[in-house]
């Protein structure tokens, strides 16, 4: 199974440990994740469940393609990052 984790610094504001997560795609990993892990959710997608855009989410160190629908494929041994974006100036 694939590695759901998270930043600390998303970790300061909702409890989410990194855990394993079937699926063949980042949002069946993900959607398993939320149904163990419900208040993450709104943290990393929107209401419409697309990535929100201050998130950013990696697999084996490769940012996805698809964060509308994250389709981008995981493998049982891949590792999801999920990130807070960064801006600023």
């Amino acid at each position: 199974m694939a590695t759901v984790r998270f930043t600390r610094n998303l970790q300061r504001h909702v409890a989410c440990p990194s855990a394993e997560a079937p699926g063949a795609t980042v949002r069946e990993s993900l959607d398993h994740y939320f149904s163990i892990h419900p208040r993450v959710r709104g943290y990393v997608l929107d209401d419409q469940g697309a990535l929100r855009h201050h998130m950013a989410i990696f697999v084996d160190g490769r940012q996805i393609r698809d964060p509308q629908r994250l389709t981008d494929p995981v493998t049982p041994a891949a590792e999801i990052d999920i990130i807070q974006s960064l801006s600023g100036g």
